[in-house]
């Protein structure tokens, strides 16, 4: 049987994170429940003060792809990702790493106007892809 997940970031300011996400993956901010207005309305309806860097949430509009939780945590990330996302924007195989490019420069450009850095090209097994960084330092892949 299958299993519903979501992935979980732990970052410094979770509001930020999740805003720079929903871009990339044309996504959105998770919406307060129904009822409510707003994600601070929920909050002060359930005695909770509202801190949009504690916890935020993107969500696949269409309900299909896994939701991506982000909570602040204490510490700074000290060391490389042992998991990662890869955005899935070229052809893929069988194109060629040549014919892959244009996809993943016009993807990483964008990204980069909204806070990615560049880490660097890989080409191996026949395939091309860009590691880039989210805001936070968060390796990802564009391929």
């Amino acid at each position: 049987m299958s299993v519903k997940f979501q992935v979980t970031f732990d970052c410094a300011h979770a509001g930020n994170l999740a805003e720079f996400w929903a871009t990339a993956l044309g996504r959105q901010i998770q919406p307060p429940p129904e009822g409510f207005e707003s994600w601070q309305d929920w909050c002060e309806k359930n005695g909770m003060e509202y801190d949009p860097g504690q916890m935020s949430a993107v969500v696949d509009p269409e309900g299909i792809q896994p939701r991506l939780l982000f909570i602040r945590v204490p510490e700074a990330k000290t060391v490389k990702n042992r998991m990662h996302l890869d955005l899935e924007v070229s052809a893929g195989p069988p194109a060629t790493a040549e014919e892959r490019r244009p996809a993943i420069e016009a993807k990483a450009k964008r990204l980069e106007e909204i806070g990615a850095k560049r880490v660097g090209i890989k080409e191996e097994f026949g395939g091309a892809w860009l590691v880039m960084t989210d805001p936070e330092g968060n390796e990802f892949c564009v391929v």
